[in-house]
């Protein structure tokens, strides 16, 4: 299984330090929650790691693969997915359409193939579906597969961004905050979800999230930043009584940071 590392990066805007030396490794098959107060720069490590922003410092790997160059669709292709934490949906398009596109790094027919639909492009279209379908069950909404993506409530929105990453297949998904603006019922379908994903499919999960409840029942490990800096890495339970962790949280107590839910892993 493959193993994301993330060597000593640093990534700025102007005179903004967006992170500053950060380092990490996964370990396969573990959910790693990164986690930190606002402007803590966990969107832009994401950023980072899908190809959307290039470090200036540091170096990306992934599966033997350097990323830190690479173009996020080639990222995208050696099995890194990602959620956004703004909804990132054609809006007009249906759920399974929405769904197809995920698969569209793994479609090899040329164009004329495709235009004739024959072939080699009629074989993967059929596979590609087979894959959709599986997902669409997987997720439990066969209801909606052929409603308009745009027309859906934020929490369906969200679960159909999730099938979009996991129709790629891949090896390891990257969660920008998937539960932000759930009530605890949607947060507690979509908890869920990811672990069947991470426990099922091997999936290694990176996963950015507010809640800190969801953070403690869901990960194995967290990684913690404040400033662009990573301050802590640890188990939830090194991290929840953390002194420097508490303290970027503004005076949080201990007791805010172990919080559960009920979808909490057992």
């Amino acid at each position: 299984m493959a193993e994301l590392r993330v060597e000593n990066v640093s990534l700025s805007f102007g005179g903004v330090q967006a992170l500053a030396g950060v380092s990490f490794a996964t370990v396969p098959g573990e959910i790693l929650a990164i986690i930190g107060p606002n402007g803590a720069g966990k969107t832009s490590l994401l950023n980072a790691v899908s190809g959307v922003y290039r470090p200036q410092r540091g170096r990306i790997t992934f599966d033997g693969h350097d990323l830190t160059r690479l173009a996020p669709h080639r990222i995208a292709a050696l099995g890194l997915a990602r959620t956004f934490q703004n909804i990132a949906l054609f809006k007009g398009m249906t759920v399974l359409e929405n769904l197809l596109l995920g698969r569209h790094v793994r479609s090899h027919a040329g164009t004329l193939a495709c235009c004739a639909y024959w072939g080699r492009a009629q074989r993967e279209e059929s596979a590609q579906r087979a894959v959709v379908e599986e997902i669409i069950d997987f997720l439990e909404i066969e209801p909606i597969r052929r409603k308009v993506s745009g027309a859906l409530p934020l929490g369906l929105q969200k679960r159909v961004e999730l099938g979009r990453a996991l129709a790629l297949q891949p090896k390891v998904l990257l969660l920008d905050e998937p539960m932000s603006g759930m009530n605890q019922e949607e947060k507690e379908s979509m908890a869920r979800f990811i672990l069947d994903a991470n426990e099922e499919r091997g999936i290694t999960t990176i996963l950015i999230e507010h809640d800190m409840g969801v953070v403690m029942d869901l990960s194995h490990r967290l990684v913690v930043l404040d400033h662009g800096e990573k301050i802590a890495e640890g188990s939830p339970a090194t991290i929840r009584n953390d002194p420097r962790v508490i303290k970027a949280y503004l005076g949080s107590s201990a007791e805010s940071l172990a919080g559960s839910t009920a979808s909490g892993r057992p």
